[in-house]
């Protein structure tokens, strides 16, 4: 049997993952979570925000900006792939405009001062992003092969000058 003969035989359950119910069943529950964290910081999280202390204004100002860029991003490679799935786009076409997409959006550490002040409601839509930023990562790079180094909260490391400094790279970080 030639090669191209085991190739076309050959199953790609990444693919076809790709294309299934899993998929369409990710996109609804990342879509969800687009509108969920759009309403929370439209609503709730606006007044929760206004009652932090300033350090925690702060962070919750950085951290949001950071949530609500991770969740486009996610989004984008989400439409992006239902595209394809549909016959919308070719792939080379897919394939360029993925190049845009950022799936590394990085997070504030859990030691961060401030963290453990913000909305229990926030610190979970955020921990939910990660957590689905790190599984499209796993399927992108199985699909298409892209190295994204994922990105995860780090665990507490109880130092209070760490924090302070990360602090500082939290409030600066979009300028």
């Amino acid at each position: 049997m030639s090669e191209l003969s085991k190739r076309s035989n050959t199953i790609n359950f990444i693919e076809r993952k790709a294309s299934s119910t899993a998929f369409k069943k990710l996109y609804a529950d990342g879509m969800g979570l687009v509108e969920e964290t759009a309403a929370y910081l439209d609503g709730e999280g606006r007044a929760e925000a206004k009652r932090l202390s300033r350090i925690s204004a702060t962070l919750y100002a950085a951290e949001s900006m950071r949530l609500t860029t991770r969740l486009m991003q996610i989004a984008s490679w989400l439409l992006l792939q239902r595209a394809l799935n549909a016959g919308e786009m070719s792939r080379e076409q897919m394939m360029t405009e993925k190049e845009k997409i950022r799936l590394d959006t990085s997070s504030a550490k859990t030691n961060a001062n401030g963290w453990n002040e913000l909305p229990e409601t926030f610190r979970l839509l955020v921990n939910r992003s990660l957590r689905l930023q790190a599984y499209v990562c796993r399927l992108d790079q199985d699909l298409f092969g892209t190295e994204i180094e994922t990105v995860t909260q780090a665990a507490p490391t109880g130092n209070p000058v760490g924090s302070q400094i990360e602090l500082l790279r939290t409030a600066f970080a979009s300028r």
